[in-house]
């Protein structure tokens, strides 16, 4: 019973310019620079001529908080108008990517797009966390694994910010050896044949097939799996460790 007061009073202080209740003839939106007006009273759960009183007071700043579009909200009343004061989080203007030698930049910036990550977005420190698993995925998908990113930000003008990701992509993982086991009907040779996934001979250099990248063990293991297909195994099943 003594949570429910705690939570009661956070909820006001939450709000402390809206404490008594009133009725907004008027909604004022101050601070912003980028995010139109029209944008900000889409999210808002109360409109002009609505009552504003304790409890949807909050909600007028968490609405506004949960969006991400901005690092600060105050609400406060005037008269009979509902302030309310926003500091927005800076834009991204640009990502830029160096050091990056197996893929290239168009498809790492293509991968973080289809993620959602791109010039324009809102920026916070989550959404580069983000841009960071994004890129470290495709380069896992090479057999990156030693792939290094550093990361810097830089604030510009008009409250926007660049990013420019330095790429260490280290040694990509070699294939020792390639083992299938539950194959009866076949030998090793026969369904090893068709990889491209393969242990390197003495022109691996200039071959690379002993380099590990899990898009080719994918392609293979499909492979693997019409060879079956193909003579007449309806029911079996491939799994890879």
């Amino acid at each position: 019973m003594r949570a429910f007061p705690r939570v009661l009073l956070l909820l006001l202080l939450a709000a402390p310019g809206l404490a008594g209740a009133f009725v907004a003839k008027d909604i004022r939106v101050e601070g912003l620079q980028r995010i139109s007006a029209g944008t900000v009273f889409n999210y808002l759960p109360v409109k002009p001529g609505d009552e504003v009183d304790a409890h949807n007071a909050p909600a007028v700043i968490r609405s506004l908080y949960k969006t991400g579009f901005f690092k600060d909200v105050q609400a406060w009343r005037e008269g009979d108008v509902l302030v309310i004061e926003v500091v927005e989080r800076p834009a991204i203007a640009q990502i830029e990517i160096t050091g990056n030698k197996s893929i290239q930049t168009e498809d790492l910036m293509k991968g973080l797009r289809d993620a959602g990550l791109a010039e324009g977005r809102t920026f916070n420190r989550s959404l580069l966390a983000k841009i960071e698993q994004e890129l470290r995925r495709q380069f896992f998908n090479e057999g990156k694994y030693g792939v290094v990113l550093e990361t810097r930000v830089t604030p510009l003008e008009r409250n926007r910010v660049a990013i420019d990701i330095d790429i260490k992509e280290g040694k990509t993982a070699r294939i020792r050896g390639v083992s299938i086991v539950g194959n009866r009907s076949f030998s090793d040779e026969e369904l090893l044949d068709a990889f491209q996934s393969r242990p390197g001979g003495w022109l691996a250099w200039f071959t690379k097939e002993d380099q590990y990248s899990r898009q080719k063990l994918a392609g293979d293991l499909e492979t693997l799996k019409s060879f079956y297909l193909d003579r007449g195994y309806l029911k079996f099943k491939v799994e890879s460790t």
